[in-house]
């Protein structure tokens, strides 16, 4: 790539904004009309053992990660941007990138958690005073400058939250297609993907019981949509079948794409108003949308109470009695416990990375309520294994279901009960505690 000696020159740092389409920080790189390149970290620090002695990410979000930097790594090369991918942390090479192609501007995506301020502040220390970084905040449905509350004022309750925004809140519309650049935009020297190897785990099969049996990237999560709303039309009854167990129809399975950012809310919002003028409006077509405004809710709580996320006190400030009896932690880990229903899901997440909505709420509740362990290594457990893993509704999720979080009611799962509504057959638990490999 030809460098041009002007403030156009532009980096776009790309975190958990994995796409092309509705990607506030790619398109302003490229309407500021000079050169533009592109990069992408498997940062090391993401692959190493937290305090729990977790992986903070297994294997198969490495996937899944790969599978999605690949597919965007092509898209960009179709706009003729070069995607540069490192195994290092950004600190270490951003600088050296902005001299080499003298960046002024490095687009990127807003973070307000305490690892990427921390990583961010790192690389701003890096450079000089002259380099612009622009952040956008691009991964909610309700843009925060577009909320009827100050980040301070965010509501402890999910349905003052909730009624508000939709009163009051529009989500902005999608913002043109990202423009084609000169090919001489691209870059000379290229780089190459690494493997999962690379990563530090060996190649494997996906589990053919998995529930979601589908690739990571903006393609594949696009044709999810399509398929999901106009091919199956299952949108129609999202309400009904979203509690289900089996099956890769049960509910939308968006949340991996959404929560690496190969998706953007507001593209699924968009596309369930044109499902509802051209085929239906319903309760499930709202609930889809009700759903996506439960994980901006989470990423406002974290806003608003920072590092009080992952406190064992939670947001409440709440001083409960936990333990940390590491045989039980196991038990819950392998789906060794006395629940059947418990131990069918914990088996399904360590053999895909994926569990239902509802078996979270399940082994969650089972977890913090009846073994009374701490919760903070259920949530850096799922954290290490989903495959959806995304930072605010993790975080969120297990405060709620532990009672340190936003639910007043702390209420407390009877798994039983539960797997006689959800799993009547036992078809789910079946598929599970069959013919286990261990």
């Amino acid at each position: 790539m030809q460098t041009k000696q002007n403030k156009d020159n532009s980096l776009v740092w790309f975190r958990n904004d994995l796409r092309i389409r509705d990607n506030a920080s790619l398109a302003k790189a490229i309407d500021a009309g000079g050169h533009v390149i592109a990069v992408y970290f498997f940062d090391p620090r993401q692959f190493t053992r937290n305090s729990f002695g977790f992986k903070k990410t297994e294997r198969y979000r490495a996937k899944f990660l790969l599978e999605t930097v690949t597919d965007l790594k092509a898209s960009l090369a179709e706009l003729n941007i070069t995607l540069l991918t490192y195994i290092n942390q950004p600190e270490n090479i951003i600088c050296r990138l902005v001299e080499e192609y003298q960046i002024e501007h490095v687009y990127l995506q807003g973070e307000w958690t305490s690892e990427e301020v921390e990583v961010l502040q790192n690389v701003t220390d890096s450079l000089s005073d002259k380099v612009k970084m622009v952040e956008s905040y691009d991964q909610f449905l309700f843009h925060p400058e577009d909320i009827p509350f100050q980040i301070e004022q965010i509501p402890q309750s999910f349905t003052n939250f909730r009624k508000k925004c939709e009163k009051y809140s529009q989500v902005r519309p999608e913002p043109k297609s990202a423009e084609r650049l000169p090919k001489s935009n691209l870059l000379e020297v290229d780089n190459e993907l690494p493997s999962i190897s690379d990563l530090g785990f060996e190649p494997f099969l996906t589990d053919d019981r998995t529930a979601f049996p589908f690739s990571g990237g903006e393609r594949a999560a696009l044709k999810r949509l399509h398929d999901y709303f106009w091919g199956t039309r299952r949108l129609s009854y999202y309400k009904q079948t979203r509690n289900g167990l089996v099956g890769a129809d049960y509910s939308s399975k968006f949340s991996p794409w959404l929560a690496n950012g190969s998706i953007s809310p507001r593209t699924i919002y968009w596309e369930i108003k044109k499902y509802e003028k051209t085929v239906i409006k319903n309760q499930s077509t709202y609930w889809l949308v009700f759903e996506l405004i439960w994980r901006d809710y989470f990423k406002f709580v974290s806003f608003k109470h920072g590092n009080d996320i992952f406190k064992l006190e939670g947001i409440l400030h709440r001083e409960l009695h936990w333990e940390t009896d590491q045989q039980l932690v196991e038990q819950w880990i392998n789906g060794t416990t006395p629940d059947d229903f418990v131990n069918a899901n914990m088996l399904e997440i360590k053999h895909t990375g994926w569990m239902s909505n509802r078996g979270r709420q399940n082994v969650a509740s089972y977890f913090a309520k009846n073994l009374l362990l701490d919760w903070r290594i259920g949530a850096a457990y799922f954290e290490s294994m989903l495959l959806d893993y995304d930072v605010h509704s993790n975080y969120g999720n297990w405060m709620y279901v532990a009672g340190v979080g936003n639910d007043p009611r702390d209420r407390k799962f009877n798994t039983k009960l539960q797997a006689e509504r959800y799993d009547p057959h036992g078809k789910f638990q079946r598929l599970w505690l069959q013919n286990v490999l261990f």
